[in-house]
């Protein structure tokens, strides 16, 4: 008896468990995933570059504790923040903006 085993791609798993491309709970988990990597960049780079997380906080003026937050979970760090410790390490950082919709507003 011959059995056979269906496979499904990662992007096929996702859209079933997650959400197609393009919905709401879609976006959120890939931004999610797109902000655990930039801890991970960080973590590494900071390494790379032979610092600690208190020398690499004392570069850009906060705690250890906070260098350690974000490299574990940057969701909730603000971008000048970011910048300071790609400055800090002496990292180039570029930032993609695709605008979905053509309308601007400044309120």
């Amino acid at each position: 008896m011959e059995t056979t085993i269906k496979t499904y791609t990662l992007d096929q798993l996702k859209d079933k468990h997650i959400g197609q491309v393009g919905t709401e709970k879609r976006e959120q988990y890939e931004n999610e995933l797109r902000m655990d990597i930039l801890g991970e960049i960080i973590r590494k780079t900071r390494k790379e570059r032979k610092l600690t997380q208190s020398e690499l906080g004392e570069m850009i003026g906060v705690q250890k504790s906070q260098i350690s937050r974000i490299e574990k979970n940057p969701k909730n760090v603000t971008l000048v923040t970011i910048l300071k410790v790609f400055n800090a390490l002496n990292a180039k950082i570029n930032f993609n903006v695709e605008l979905l919709e053509g309308i601007y507003r400044i309120a």
